[in-house]
């Protein structure tokens, strides 16, 4: 199989009307306003996209959107975990019927299984289609089972379309035993970074990202991806605090962060779904004015 890279991933929200419909209208906005800003891919939905609050029907129409809202502009990746495997595998194949370049899962959530159970259903996922496939963090490892290095060398063994791991733990000792002990199983094997924290992990071989902070700041976004793709570490670094600021900050907001950062910037998506709690108005005026304090933000994109 060709090895696909993934390059620079936005992974955009979902956006949601006042009664938690999804807006699709927005959606489409959202996805223009992505691909003009720097994506190289989009995937969905991912956590950032609240994945685990859409219903079962929802996700596969949601896919269908994006596929048909992007025109083969870039390749699309499917977001496919869930915690039961057969729905998973469901969700796989509907993926790989539509069209999309990839797939992504991350191991059960809201249970515990022993790692043996989680190699199991991950590779029950990766073969039920012949796309590439790639294994993720799980969004909260205190509500499942981590992704170990462990299980991803099993899995390596059990499938032969996986390409990768998006990791979001920066750990570094799993991202260079990823790095190293992958590639001996699998020439090519790629560590992604599943956070917009690129320097460290393209020091020790890492390429490409998914980003969430893409929807907030795509141009520095994509001066740090690029500078990082050269090699040029040193001089990343200062885009990289930046973004640093500008994630510590949204972390503090909670998962609405996103939202809200997005609202301030003039691009409304709503309020994310219950049980996660939106902004009230004080905290989203103490966000904007964050925001407002943050001079590298003067030269993004206001606006659809």
């Amino acid at each position: 199989m060709t090895t696909f890279k993934p390059g620079l991933v936005h992974s955009p929200v979902t956006p949601f009307k006042a009664d938690h419909s999804i807006d699709y209208e927005t959606y489409a906005k959202l996805i223009e306003f992505h691909l003009h800003n720097g994506a190289e891919a989009i995937a969905a939905p991912m956590p950032a996209g609240e994945d685990m609050s859409l219903k079962d029907d929802e996700q596969g129409v949601l896919l269908d959107f994006v596929l048909k809202q992007v025109k083969g502009r870039v390749p699309v990746i499917a977001h496919v975990s869930d915690a039961g495997t057969t729905i998973a595998i469901e969700r796989a194949k509907h993926a790989e019927k539509q069209g999309v370049a990839a797939i992504v899962s991350h191991p059960p959530y809201f249970w515990h299984p022993k790692a043996s159970m989680v190699v199991e259903h991950l590779a029950q996922i990766g073969n039920a289609t012949k796309l590439p496939y790639f294994l993720c963090s799980p969004p909260v490892e205190d509500v499942g089972t981590p992704l170990t290095v462990e299980i991803t060398l099993d899995v390596i063994d059990r499938v032969p379309t996986l390409q990768g791991v998006v990791d979001s733990t920066m750990d570094f000792v799993i991202m260079v035993e990823t790095v190293s002990l992958g590639a001996t199983k699998r020439p090519g094997f790629q560590l992604i970074p599943g956070t917009d924290y690129m320097v460290t992990a393209g020091a020790i071989g890492a390429m490409g990202v998914f980003s969430q902070l893409a929807a907030v700041a795509p141009k520095l976004v994509r001066q740090v991806y690029d500078l990082c793709t050269q090699q040029k570490f040193v001089e990343a670094r200062a885009g990289q605090e930046d973004l640093a600021e500008l994630a510590h900050c949204l972390k503090l907001a909670g998962l609405a962060g996103l939202k809200g950062a997005q609202r301030a910037m003039g691009r409304e998506c709503g309020r994310p779904r219950p049980p996660a709690r939106a902004l009230s108005d004080a905290e989203q005026s103490k966000l904007a004015a964050s925001l407002q304090g943050m001079k590298f933000l003067q030269a993004e994109p206001r606006g659809w």
